[in-house]
């Protein structure tokens, strides 16, 4: 199946935010908007998400155009494409990164894949402290945590001694974060497809229950 909603180029959406100075990085940015998107909190609109960016307000404007631009581009265009991922057949990638294999690199990998891993669950959650999850994206959930600690480990490691590791360690450690790449990409898809499930169970649970009528 084919989204109807166009995917804005990369550098479109970079631009507006770094024009307003937002404090989330792009890549997490992705993985917010497809976590409040598979969130049970079916009521959730974009909007609230996409001000939380910003701690909860817009940034200011100089024009409506400008903000008329920053709703189409992430609204209309970001958020509505990532749409298409409670699709099995549309699994979601996470950001692709292309480095040499360097100490400085690893921790560059290493926090983009928490910080998208943190973003997800910051989306799936939408400021909520608890939330009742399917059991497959309960359990999706928990080796996300367990990879995002590996990530944060993996920082804490290069910033200890960045000299520590031999190109043959970073070679293989890189190898290694590639990996447990396509397992985060696959966990957070089981969590939207498991939430995408329970989500239609209930609204279809709720357009079918009529109440008794005396």
């Amino acid at each position: 199946m084919t989204s109807k909603f166009r995917t804005p180029k990369e550098q479109v959406v970079r631009d507006v935010l770094e024009k307003h100075a937002c404090p989330v990085p792009y890549h997490e940015v992705r993985t917010r908007f497809l976590g409040a998107i598979a969130s049970p909190l079916v009521a959730a609109p974009p909007l609230p998400v996409v001000k939380a960016l910003w701690g909860g307000e817009f940034p200011p404007f100089d024009s409506m155009g400008d903000l008329n631009h920053l709703i189409d581009v992430l609204i209309n265009q970001l958020w509505n494409s990532l749409t298409k991922h409670n699709s099995r057949t549309a699994p979601f990638r996470l950001y692709r990164l292309d480095l040499e294999p360097s100490a400085e690199n690893l921790a560059r990998y290493a926090r983009v894949r928490r910080q998208e891993l943190e973003g997800f669950v910051e989306g799936l959650f939408g400021g909520h402290e608890t939330l009742d999850l399917p059991e497959r994206a309960h359990m999706s959930l928990g080796h996300l945590g367990e990879l995002r600690a590996m990530m944060g480990g993996i920082e804490d490691l290069v910033a200890r001694d960045i000299q520590a590791e031999s190109r043959t360690q970073l070679e293989t450690t890189f190898r290694h974060v590639r990996e447990l790449t396509k397992i985060m990409e696959t966990e957070i898809h089981e969590a939207v497809l498991s939430c995408a499930r329970a989500r239609h169970q209930m609204l279809e649970g709720s357009t079918l229950t009529k109440p008794v009528m005396h």
